[in-house]
């Protein structure tokens, strides 16, 4: 799971990039106000919402004026409410102004990861499924997002095409086939998780012949699915997969798949329908 330690040089990255592109070579509107002018600023959350995002508000100030002073009301993980104060910023005005909009940015956005990650953690919480996020993340923002996930009660999939396989209908016709393919990952990254898709029960068992890590069942039925698990626990311990639904997940479908018995469920939802969390910063 990914840790605000191991995201240090993402968040300083990700604010670098995000500054560059709001102030350029400088906020003519902040000129306006006099250098020497002080103001303390709240933020709130105008709807409710799970947090996530406040080491990125942080550098944001820090990139801008060190000398701001931030204090938190919450922390990232946590629920609040409508119109609950989520931070105070004090320093110079200038400052404050230059550095709000990326600020909120990030906080709004990655709160939305978390909080529509929440959303379906909450739905299928009396089961023991996990729900994994996908690839399918806002560029630039893939380790900030799979962050908020985490934040939101959900699991970290692959980060990217490098830390596991993830062998696809393409890879497999290109490969020979799944025994093929499995193979070959084994011999070419020793230590990898190898996880292939598969779209019939046929193919479930030449992959667990192949001794597939995981095992993606791509748009399967209600019963594939429970066959498949009937299938996989019949086997000798140490010749099963961990089993992953994936494919058409919506709020009705989402509890009656993780009672099927499936280790994962997979939801692009997680990271490209996030909706921002409306927040607001005002002047006191």
């Amino acid at each position: 799971m990914l840790t605000i330690t191991d995201l240090h040089s993402t968040i300083h990255a990700n604010v670098t990039i995000a500054l560059a592109e709001d102030v350029g070579n400088g906020d003519i509107t902040a000129q306006l106000i006099p250098a020497t002018q002080q103001a303390t600023a709240r933020v709130i959350s105008r709807e409710p919402a799970v947090i996530s995002g406040v080491a990125w508000v942080e550098e944001v100030f820090r990139q801008v004026d060190p000398a701001m002073q931030i204090q938190w009301q919450v922390k990232d993980g946590e629920r609040v409410n409508a119109n609950q104060v989520l931070f105070t910023a004090t320093g110079a005005a200038r400052s404050l102004l230059t550095a709000e909009r990326c600020a909120l940015n990030f906080l709004q956005t990655l709160s939305g990861t978390a909080t529509i990650s929440q959303h379906y953690a909450d739905k299928v919480a009396s089961t023991a499924v996990r729900l994994l996020d996908t690839r399918k993340t806002i560029p630039g923002l893939r380790m900030a997002q799979k962050y908020a996930v985490t934040c939101g009660g959900c699991f970290n999939h692959r980060l990217g095409l490098y830390d596991a396989f993830l062998i696809k209908e393409n890879h497999i016709m290109a490969c020979g086939g799944i025994a093929q393919a499995i193979d070959t990952a084994h011999r070419t990254a020793p230590g990898k998780l190898v996880e292939v898709e598969v779209e019939s029960l046929p193919q479930l068992q030449q992959a667990l012949a192949a001794k597939a890590d995981i095992i993606m069942l791509d748009n399967f039925t209600l019963e594939q699915m429970r066959e498949a698990v009937a299938i996989n626990n019949a086997l000798e311990k140490n010749a099963q997969a961990k089993l992953e639904a994936s494919g058409n997940i919506t709020d009705a479908t989402l509890l009656p798949i993780a009672q099927t018995g499936v280790d994962y469920i997979s939801i692009g939802a997680l990271t490209k329908h996030c909706q921002a969390i409306d927040l607001s910063l005002r002047l006191i």
